[in-house]
């Protein structure tokens, strides 16, 4: 697949500090990147450059390996581009108006301007509402005019600055599932910006962490969610339990970690004097309560096993956030059904269960 935008060296200061640092960076040819980042990493000053609105002060852009100068309003450049916002910023009329206003602004003709606004309505399902007026639409309508007005125009490349954030999780998931099909169905390249790895890991081929205005990984979603390439990242995407170890055994990838008074049993061919930190998922951890008569887990290829007593339960709808302390506090998330079929209560003596596969090693530096 081709790159149809590169980011090369990419450096934006303010007040004398660099709060934007992009070594590399590429969109390719109808792919959607996700960039993840928590408030404040650097994400909207990464948009704003990728949108020629914030000229850097080093590195390049390059459109199909075709430098990029175009930081002006109406470049020839900047028309390939689109981008919607976490406001709609509709403005006062008709939805056909909204939709219709980049095509007017082209000097498009009646006719093909009409069609054309009906075809993104189409996408998202509100065509019925080509003449209704903008102040009467519910948050999530809002959400797909501006959406339909963004992609009517045909752009090469759609820019979406935590477009989804407001609105509530039933509408997001709807719509999030909606716009994926409909970036798809046009073939247009896309850079979904994000705080919500949730949004990120349904939408995105391809992931962007940033952090302090870098890059820190970039992968497919199992990429950044199982093998993260920094202890940050692995806390930003949920990876509850990580601890600090040394290797102190080596069997042919097989190898013990001394963590704290535990030992953990982790699939790494890192030798043995390593030190290490240690990240496991909270869902890969299968629990079962201590003395019942039969094993769940405790054979076969959950080789960690750890014994420790319940000292907190969150329930967070179907599943439950489970505290236990093995020595060290480990966090486990089963469904509620488990809990309720094992009968794990505050107090309760359990035995904690990951396979050696579950746990990732980050070598320290």
């Amino acid at each position: 697949m081709s790159v149809l935008l590169a980011v090369e060296d990419v450096k934006v200061q303010r007040g004398g500090r660099a709060i934007l640092d992009v070594e590399a960076f590429s969109v390719d040819e109808k792919e959607i990147v996700g960039v993840l980042g928590t408030t404040g990493a650097g994400k909207s000053t990464l948009l704003g450059v990728l949108n020629l609105t914030v000229a850097p002060d080093e590195g390049h852009l390059s459109w199909r390996e075709e430098p990029m100068t175009g930081w002006r309003p109406g470049s020839a450049e900047r028309r390939r581009i689109s981008m919607a916002f976490q406001n709609p910023l509709l403005f006062k009329g008709s939805v056909f108006g909204n939709v219709a206003y980049g095509l007017r602004i082209r000097r498009m003709k009646r006719n093909e301007v009409r069609r054309r606004v009906l075809a993104a309505l189409e996408l998202f399902s509100i065509q019925d509402m080509v003449e209704n007026n903008v102040l009467a639409l519910s948050g999530g309508e809002a959400h797909r005019v501006s959406l339909a007005r963004a992609l009517v125009v045909e752009p090469e490349l759609l820019l979406l600055d935590e477009p989804l954030a407001s609105l509530d999780p039933e509408t997001r998931d709807r719509l999030l599932a909606e716009l994926k099909v409909a970036v798809k169905k046009m073939g247009v390249s896309c850079v979904y910006v994000t705080h919500s790895r949730e949004e990120a890991f349904m939408v995105a081929d391809r992931i962007a962490v940033i952090d302090k205005g870098r890059i820190v990984q970039t992968g497919s979603a199992d990429d950044i969610f199982y093998r993260p390439a920094t202890e940050p990242v692995a806390a930003f995407v949920g990876t509850e339990n990580i601890f600090k170890g040394k290797i102190i055994k080596q069997d042919g990838g097989l190898a013990v970690i001394a963590v704290d008074s535990l030992e953990f049993e982790a699939v790494t061919d890192a030798p043995v004097g390593t030190k290490v930190t240690v990240c496991v998922r909270p869902e890969e951890i299968y629990l079962e309560k201590a003395g019942i008569s039969k094993k769940t887990f405790s054979a076969g290829s959950v080789r960690n096993h750890l014994a420790g007593t319940v000292t907190a339960l969150q329930t967070l709808g179907p599943t439950v956030r489970t505290i236990i302390d093995c020595g060290l506090s480990l966090t486990a998330i089963i469904t509620r059904r488990s809990q309720a079929d094992l009968g794990i209560g505050l107090g309760d003596s359990v035995i904690a269960g990951f396979k050696a596969m579950s746990v990732h090693i980050l070598r320290e530096e």
